[in-house]
């Protein structure tokens, strides 16, 4: 049942934003010359796959989880687009074909051992990634491995369909935030 909303609310978002998804898409060439951002990370059964973004960074900026990542390689654009949670619409095609879901715990990207450690012995790869969950909503990001691996099994212990479409709502309502930059 889940997978048939993930679908539903993907390709309408997909269709009703197309126009701010062109417009982003030329602003991002002014921006980076790249407005899209290809990242591999880890999903269900721990199957890698390649999430998208709006690019929010310079494209010489290291590949690191973003909380290791420095707030100077932020380009002008990227600063609106991460506070308003702009730069994840991209990820309605991830949740579209199958790689992701629009709740469930952020993937990781392959290279962060202790959080694959963590989430790996709390069963947390049974399920599709999300863009959103319970760790988002709350302000916890993988800055904290084991904490974040905790929470993500409370989420998916807990899950039914009246909590997917709760943390929609709050999502778009503003809850939470993207995963924290280092101020350097």
């Amino acid at each position: 049942m889940i997978r048939f909303f993930d679908v539903i609310f993907a390709f309408t978002g997909l269709l009703v934003l197309s126009p701010l998804l062109f417009v982003l898409i030329i602003l991002g060439y002014y921006d980076t010359g790249s407005p899209i951002f290809r990242q591999l990370r880890m999903g269900k059964k721990k199957k890698l796959f390649y999430l998208v973004k709006f690019r929010s960074m310079y494209l010489r900026t290291p590949s690191v989880a973003t909380h290791l990542a420095s707030a100077s390689n932020i380009t002008p654009i990227g600063k609106f687009l991460r506070k308003s949670k702009i730069d994840e619409l991209p990820q309605l095609w991830n949740v579209l074909i199958g790689d992701m879901s629009l709740v469930g715990p952020r993937p990781n990207l392959f290279n962060q051992v202790e959080l694959i450690e963590e989430r790996d012995a709390r069963g947390v790869y049974s399920v599709r990634p999300g863009i959103t969950g319970l760790a988002q909503i709350n302000k916890i990001d993988m800055s904290t491995p084991k904490f974040l691996a905790v929470i993500d099994a409370q989420m998916i212990n807990e899950f039914n369909i009246i909590i997917y479409f709760k943390y929609i709502i709050l999502t778009i309502f503003g809850k939470g935030f993207g995963d924290r930059i280092n101020k350097r």
